[in-house]
């Protein structure tokens, strides 16, 4: 085997390779599904990542903490007799500002996704979702005006 016709089959296997991996690549607005189709759409992309955020409660707790106190106070003073109806009403105070507190701090507590997408065109969008169960890593998507995904079967 001479070397030109070396060079030449060395060529062949490595530009082989480099198409064998093209599912979802991306080439001036035009996307390839898994199964080969091209697809030209400005509002489509693949799905780069998917990450979870979990953004804290409105810090209420000093609301609920004495929400908290007042009812469990309240409560406490319906229990017992002279000294037991005064303990037990300080008792329900603190129970009540401690768990009103906690509760206070966690209210409002939100789970969200954001999705990184490159986009057809080369661009990429991070889009805030509620939910995207539906949406993996790789997958084509088309975002809309309002900023929902859709994935593309």
């Amino acid at each position: 085997m001479s070397n030109p016709s070396l060079l030449a089959l060395s060529l062949a296997a490595v530009l082989g390779l480099a198409a064998s991996g093209t599912a979802n690549a991306q080439n001036n607005g035009v996307l390839v599904r898994n199964d080969g189709i091209y697809l030209r759409c400005d509002q489509c992309g693949t799905v780069q990542r998917v990450e979870q955020n979990i953004t804290q409660g409105g810090g209420h707790g000093t609301a609920g903490a004495i929400i908290g106190a007042i009812a469990g106070g309240v409560l406490g003073n319906q229990v017992g007799k002279g000294n037991g109806k005064k303990l037990a009403t300080v008792g329900g105070a603190v129970g009540g500002g401690l768990a009103g507190h906690a509760i206070g701090n966690n209210a409002g507590s939100n789970t969200s996704w954001l999705v990184r997408i490159r986009m057809g065109n080369g661009s990429y969008q991070n889009i805030q979702v509620r939910d995207a169960s539906g949406i993996r890593q790789g997958d084509l998507v088309q975002v809309d005006a309002n900023g929902n995904i859709a994935r593309i079967q």
